[in-house]
């Protein structure tokens, strides 16, 4: 092994596997992974990647002007799920009972100063939790490791996904991918990988990689052991997206140490033929959400559970030639749990007499729901993580 390239060696170690993760900096009291504050209390985080239409989402169905700008996108009110005077969901979304039993809180009109309308800088906003014209490295939720973790391990937080989003990566301390536990374990029981990651060099980048290698096998160990005895018993739909969240809930129910999990769901770009698309998309999204939530509630977990929903961005609010939307602006964003405070909507439509070319203006920035989540539900100071003060929204 002492004579192995370096090209070699990362030739013959990223192995091909649906358990593939990024590990953190190596942190050897492994048996200590509590964080400080709330340590019981987790934190279920779902991004509908390429931007989610949040105006067919969450349907103004007395507004005039909705329909006038969506002639042929507006969704008829004799199909929209009332859950307003004034509002309804989407009749993919079936949300309904999530609302009357208190469990959902729905924010519209989510948003930051100066909109980025390109996929891949607006999620880095969201997920960076920075200004439109800041740069950052490090994830919210990296960040939130970095301030709150110590001698905790990857798989503080979780994100089931071959890999791992700039959220989850902070500077000391990054979180976890792995899409299937049991395959990620069986890859770490190789001979090789046993081998290699046992194995130690003088090279800086050959040694950070063994030490990768024997951190992804304590923790493949870690998470197989304490999880493989738990199975739910619930019947999730057969999507990708559902099977995820299944994992989260087996992963819950386990004890695994894990204060927060991320998922994502994606497809959401919807330029042309969107109704048909995000009705797809929404019944995947709504009926796996559902199950998961129906799971946490049987295991008795849901309490201790918040699971937040948002999107990069919205659409535009007229819609183009070619049966879709544009990339917009602000949207809206949804938290779903047994101790929210302000269940039911939040605060009102977006006004769509007033527009900034065409697009919604924010009334909520992103970063104060953050700020209150960070305060309110994980326990921690959120100017560490968010650099700025927000005043928390009540909603935990």
């Amino acid at each position: 092994m002492k004579n192995i390239s370096r090209r070699g060696f990362l030739q013959r170690s990223m192995f091909a596997t649906s358990g593939a993760l990024l590990i953190p900096q190596f942190l050897k009291a492994f048996e200590s992974n509590a964080l400080q504050n709330d340590s019981e209390k987790i934190l279920i985080i779902l991004q509908l990647s390429g931007g989610n239409d949040g105006l067919n989402t969450i349907v103004p169905y007395r507004n005039d002007t909705y329909y006038q700008l969506r002639p042929n996108l507006g969704i008829a009110k004799d199909k929209i799920l009332r859950a307003s005077d004034e509002l309804g969901f989407n009749p993919a979304l079936k949300f309904q009972e999530l609302l009357d039993q208190g469990h959902l809180t729905i924010i519209n009109n989510v948003g930051y100063p100066n909109p980025d309308r390109s996929h891949f800088r607006s999620m880095d906003i969201w997920q960076t939790a920075s200004q439109s014209d800041e740069y950052l490295s490090t994830g919210w939720i990296g960040r939130y490791l970095d301030s709150n973790c110590e001698g905790c391990s990857a798989h503080t937080a979780i994100e089931i996904d071959d890999s791992l989003t700039l959220a989850l990566r902070g500077e000391r301390i990054k979180g976890m991918a792995i899409k299937d536990p049991g395959k990620l374990y069986k890859t770490t029981q190789s001979p090789f990988f046993k081998h290699v990651s046992e194995n130690h060099s003088d090279e800086p980048t050959l040694e950070y990689l063994y030490k990768t290698m024997a951190e992804t096998v304590l923790n493949a160990e870690y998470i197989y052991d304490t999880s493989k005895v738990v199975r739910s018993t619930f019947q999730y739909p057969n999507t990708d997206f559902a099977k995820r969240l299944k994992i989260i809930a087996e992963l819950v129910q386990s004890g695994v140490k894990t204060k927060i999990y991320y998922a994502s769901l994606t497809g959401f770009d919807t330029h042309v033929r969107q109704a048909g698309q995000q009705e797809r998309l929404l019944t995947t999204y709504s009926e796996a959400v559902n199950t998961l939530v129906s799971d946490l509630k049987s295991s008795g977990n849901f309490d201790r559970s918040l699971i937040m929903t948002f999107s990069e961005f919205g659409r535009r609010v007229e819609e183009n030639a070619s049966g879709g939307t544009d990339h917009g602006t602000a949207n809206n964003l949804f938290l779903v749990g047994g101790k929210l405070k302000r269940p039911g909507f939040y605060n009102q439509t977006p006004d769509l007499t007033k527009l900034d070319n065409g697009d919604l203006i924010y009334e909520i920035d992103f970063r104060q729901v953050y700020s209150t989540l960070l305060k309110n539900w994980l326990g921690t100071s959120d100017t560490r993580i968010i650099h700025q003060s927000f005043a928390p929204l009540g909603l935990v």
